[in-house]
């Protein structure tokens, strides 16, 4: 695996860090970005220690292709030297843009894990943002054709490449692993969780799931059937306690879909607390993005049951 620093993005020049070789990614030969993303230009947050990186990471799509692409990863942390426990921030997946935002940065959520002692790292995966949407490693076929196996598989292997880059920095706790997601990136998160990477300590899951189309199928996904059955294949091997939290009115996935998709992963074996939230605007699924005050309370309560309490 190969990173880029591009936190001098403003003189426009590329820094090459080092070269790592974790298990999940893999060293390509090319040279990295041939030019820096305009996206990076972002005026980075300086409260925050914002920072940018990208890594190469190798993965199979939905047809058995092998896609090497670039994975930019936003990075926030406190002040000081730490060491901070890890936080991964995993974002969704627009059914219409992925090439919007050009870099996932949830800012205001990241203060909160951040005020909370995180050192959160934050990617955008391949197929997303400016480093384009083709290929896309996360299709997962025709709404009456689903299979969404190989997507977990290439978003779970992108995730513990940006965790094996993680671990490697001077400033955390690599023995102290947080895990959260939002939609696709709740699904995503469910699918890491089950893989057991070193130092997982919790995870959450906010409205995880995949298929979802608020205006074609309110509420229902894609095959959600199958989806239940992945979920319960993650609870299998899952160790580490989670936090799903979902509400009455998510467009993508109605709670006859959520509750079924937590049942099937608990009696497989899997630990996750299942909080259904009253309807939340028009689009329950906003809830991560737009209702932070509502679901602050339960997260810190989950981080504290977990050893992550404000010191």
């Amino acid at each position: 695996m190969r990173f880029v620093d591009f936190s001098s993005v403003f003189s426009l020049a590329l820094v090459f860090l080092s070269v790592l070789t974790p298990a999940h990614a893999q060293a390509q030969n090319a040279d990295a970005l041939a030019a820096v993303p305009a996206a990076a230009a972002v005026k980075l947050a300086k409260d925050l220690n914002e920072s940018v990186t990208g890594i190469d990471v190798t993965v199979k799509d939905l047809y058995g292709r092998t896609i090497t692409g670039k994975v930019v990863i936003t990075q926030f942390k406190p002040d000081g030297d730490g060491p901070f426990p890890i936080l991964i921030l995993n974002h969704g997946r627009s059914a219409t843009n992925r090439a919007e935002p050009p870099r996932f940065r949830y800012t205001q959520q990241v203060r909160y894990f951040v005020r909370r002692g995180f050192a959160v790292f934050e990617p955008t995966r391949i197929g997303y943002g400016e480093m384009g949407t083709d290929p896309d490693p996360e299709e997962s076929g025709a709404c009456n054709r689903k299979n969404y196996a190989p997507m977990a598989e290439a978003v779970s292997t992108e995730i513990l490449a940006v965790i094996d880059y993680a671990r490697q920095k001077k400033f955390v706790d690599s023995n102290r692993l947080v895990i959260v997601g939002q939609s696709v990136g709740g699904y995503s998160t469910v699918a890491t969780t089950a893989k057991n990477p070193p130092g997982l300590i919790a995870a959450i899951n906010f409205a995880g799931g995949s298929g979802g189309d608020p205006v074609g199928h309110p509420g229902e996904p894609c095959e959600g059937h199958k989806l239940e059955k992945m979920y319960a294949t993650f609870g299998e091997t899952s160790k580490a306690p989670m936090l799903w939290i979902y509400t009455e009115n998510d467009q993508y996935f109605s709670p006859r879909y959520s509750q079924a998709w937590h049942a099937a992963f608990v009696k497989a074996g899997g630990k996750a607390e299942f909080r259904l939230m009253p309807p939340f605007a028009k689009d329950g699924h906003s809830l991560f993005s737009s209702g932070i005050k509502i679901w602050e309370p339960l997260v810190s309560q989950f981080l504290d049951e977990n050893g992550f309490s404000l010191q």
